[in-house]
C-alpha cells in the first residue's frame, strides 16, 4: 500500500506519468454547476489529478466531450433485468452505470442464503461494481408462502463481506412499527449500518417511528408531498423509474441545486427491452433535465448523493483520490454516453470476455405438486359484491375493487365487457398445494391468459386469463421450461421466455431476452393486452407489501389489514 500512495502523490503531481489520461474534456463540475476544460489524471484505479494538463502511459482522447462521475444506481433488483449479474453488467455499465446497489430479495425468497452467496460471488467477479444490500424480509409477509425463510442468524454472517453494504428495504413496515421481534432482531444486528426504507404512503408520527429505527432511505414515495415530508425528515428519497413503477414526473417538481444532496436515482426493476428503448440512469438523468431539472442537480442525484447516502466515500466526484469512475457524454443535457472507465480501465467487449463466470444456481425450482387443470382454476360461489383488484398503469399499488360478476352452475366468471379477467397464483416451490384465487380489472385481454414465474415477493406462479382452460396450460408450461414468462391462447403457446435460473432469470444474453420480450409483448397484444408491460404489472399482483388489494397463493389480501378476503 505504501507504494501504491506513493505512486498516486507523484502522478497526482506531475512528477512521473500518470498510469491514464483522459486528455483534454469539460469536466462537470457538481459543486458549481461549470465546466472546467482540464486533462483526468487516473494512477491504477484512482483519480489523481484534475484541473491541469498531465502526460499519461496510456491516452483517452476527450475530444472536448464532458466528463461526469460515474453513476450510482441506489436499488434495484437484478433479477427482475431477467438476466443474470453478468449480462446485467453487460447491459448497463454502457450506459454510464459503474456502481450498482441491488438487494438480491428475489432469489433469496427462492433459494435462501444461496442467493447471497452466488450474488456475491458475481460482484466479485464484474467489472462495474456490484454491491449487495442483505434481504431484510424474507418472506416479506405471512400471507404467502414462500421458497425460504432468512432470520437475523441468517444475515449476520454476510454483514463483514467487504461487497455488503447493509440490509435491504425493510418492507415489513406494521412489523417495525409494532417491535415486532423478529423484525427487531435484524434492526438491533444492523445498528449503526445502512438500512435502507420501504414505506408507500408512509407518513406522520408512524413515519417518525420508522425512521426512528435507523431506517435512512426510501424509494417508494410517489407524490411531491409526501416526498416533501420524508426529506425534510432527513430521509434521502430515491426517485425511481422503473419498466412498471414510474415515479420521476411526479417528483422531479422538488430537485433542484438546493434538494439534491436529499433525492437519488434507482430503478426498482428495469428490463433489457426497457433499456435498449430508452436507457437506464441515463435515461432517468435525459428526462429529469427535460422535465426542468438543471443538470447539476441531476448528476448529483445519480452520483454523489448516491455515494453519500450509502457510505460510499470514494467515489461520487471526479476529484483527485476519488475511484476512477468516469462518463464521457457528447451532450450533456441528452446525457448521451460515448465512453465509460470503470475504475480505470476503458470499458470494452475485451473486459467483458476476461470475466470469470459464477455457475448458475436455481435450476429446476418451479415444482408444481400435481399438473394443473382447468377445474384447479375455478372460483366458486356467486358473483356478488366481489373483490377485484384495480391495476393503476404506471404503479404497483392496486386499487380495491368490488363488482357483482356472472357465475353459472356455482362457478364466478370473468366480466371481459368491463375488463375483468381471473387471476391465480400457484404455489411453486414444494411446499403445499395453495392456489389463491379471484379478479383483476386492467389488462385487457380478451382471449388467452398469461404467467410469469416471477412473482414479487415469494415468486409463486401468477396466471391472468380469460378462460380455465388456457390459465392451466400456461401454468404447466411454467413448470416444463423451469420457469419465466409465457402467452397462451386457444391451448397453444404463443410466446414464451424461458427464465430457468431460480425461475427468473435467463442463462442467455441480454440481448436474446430483449428480442423474446418482443415477441410476448406482441402476443399480449394480439389477445386484447392494453399494458405496456403486461408480465411485470403481472409480477407485482402477489406483492402483498404494496396497497391496496393483492393476490397471493392463500387468497385474495387487503393490504390496509393484512387480511384474506
Amino acid at each position: 500500500m505504501y507504494e501504491t500512495i506513493a505512486r498516486r502523490v507523484a502522478q497526482g503531481q506531475g512528477r512521473e506519468p500518470a498510469d491514464l489520461v483522459i486528455r483534454n474534456v469539460r469536466l462537470f463540475d457538481l459543486v458549481t454547476g461549470e465546466l472546467i476544460p482540464t486533462d483526468i489524471a487516473v494512477c491504477g484505479d484512482t483519480i489523481v489529478g484534475t484541473m491541469g494538463r498531465y502526460e499519461g502511459k496510456r491516452v483517452i482522447e476527450g475530444r472536448g466531450r464532458v466528463a461526469v462521475p460515474g453513476f450510482i444506481d441506489t436499488h434495484l433488483h437484478v433479477e427482475s433485468s431477467l438476466v443474470t449479474p453478468y449480462e446485467f453488467d453487460r447491459c448497463v455499465l454502457p450506459h454510464g452505470v459503474t456502481t450498482a446497489i441491488c438487494d438480491p430479495h428475489e432469489m433469496a425468497n427462492v433459494l435462501g442464503t444461496a442467493a447471497f452467496d452466488y450474488f456475491l460471488a458475481c460482484a466479485e467477479r464484474v467489472v462495474m461494481d456490484l454491491r449487495v444490500n442483505l434481504s431484510s424480509c424474507v418472506p416479506a409477509t405471512t400471507m404467502e408462502t414462500a421458497g425460504a425463510r432468512l432470520d437475523a442468524a441468517d444475515l449476520t454472517p454476510y454483514r463483514a463481506h467487504p461487497k455488503v453494504i447493509g440490509l435491504a428495504e425493510f418492507m415489513n413496515m406494521p412489523g417495525v412499527l409494532n417491535a415486532d421481534p423478529t423484525c427487531m432482531d435484524k434492526l438491533v444486528a444492523f445498528a449503526g449500518e445502512h438500512i435502507d426504507g420501504h414505506a408507500p404512503l408512509l407518513r406522520g408520527k408512524a413515519l417518525n417511528g420508522y425512521l426512528a429505527a435507523g431506517i435512512s432511505t426510501d424509494h417508494e414515495a410517489t407524490a411531491v408531498d409526501e416526498a416533501l415530508e420524508k426529506i425534510r425528515k432527513g430521509m434521502i428519497v430515491l426517485i425511481r423509474e422503473g419498466s412498471v413503477c414510474k415515479d420521476l414526473a411526479a417528483l422531479v417538481p422538488l430537485l433542484n441545486p438546493a434538494t439534491a444532496s436529499f433525492f437519488a436515482f434507482c430503478t426498482d426493476d428495469r428490463n433489457p427491452l426497457e433499456i435498449a428503448h430508452e436507457g437506464h440512469l441515463d435515461f432517468l438523468i435525459r428526462r429529469a433535465i427535460e422535465l426542468g431539472v438543471e443538470p447539476v442537480a441531476a448528476y448529483r442525484a445519480a452520483s454523489l448523493t448516491a455515494a453519500t447516502a450509502f457510505g460510499l466515500r470514494d467515489r461520487g466526484q471526479i476529484a483527485p483520490g476519488k475511484r476512477a469512475d468516469i462518463v464521457l457524454l457528447d451532450d450533456m443535457r441528452r446525457c448521451v454516453v460515448s465512453d465509460v472507465v470503470s475504475a480505470g480501465r476503458l470499458v470494452d467487449e475485451a473486459l467483458f470476455a476476461a470475466r470469470e463466470i459464477v455457475p448458475p444456481v436455481g435450476l429446476g425450482s418451479v415444482t408444481l405438486p400435481y399438473p394443473v387443470a382447468a377445474k384447479d382454476m375455478e372460483i366458486k360461489g356467486d358473483g356478488k359484491n366481489r373483490p377485484v383488484i384495480g391495476i393503476v398503469p404506471g404503479q404497483i399499488i392496486t386499487e380495491f375493487l368490488r363488482f357483482d360478476l356472472p357465475s353459472a352452475g356455482g362457478v364466478v366468471k370473468p366480466d371481459l365487457s368491463r375488463d375483468i379477467a381471473k387471476v391465480c397464483v400457484v404455489a411453486r416451490h414444494g411446499h403445499n398445494d395453495n392456489i389463491g384465487r379471484g379478479f383483476v380489472q386492467g389488462f385487457g385481454l380478451k382471449q388467452g391468459a398469461l404467467a410469469s414465474s416471477v412473482g414479487h415477493d415469494s415468486h409463486n406462479i401468477c396466471v391472468v386469463g380469460t378462460n380455465d382452460a388456457d390459465m392451466a396450460l400456461a401454468v404447466n408450461r411454467l413448470e416444463e421450461t423451469g420457469g419465466g414468462f409465457v402467452a397462451v391462447r386457444d391451448g397453444a403457446v404463443l410466446a414464451e421466455l424461458r427464465l430457468p435460473v431460480a425461475g427468473l432469470m435467463s442463462d442467455r444474453s441480454y440481448e436474446e431476452v430483449r428480442d423474446e420480450l418482443i415477441e410476448l409483448r406482441k402476443a399480449a397484444r394480439e389477445m386484447g393486452g392494453a399494458l405496456e408491460e403486461p408480465f411485470l404489472q403481472l409480477a407485482f399482483l402477489p406483492l402483498p407489501v404494496i396497497p391496496h388489494l393483492k393476490i397471493t397463493d392463500v387468497g385474495m389480501i387487503d393490504v390496509e389489514t393484512m387480511a384474506r378476503v
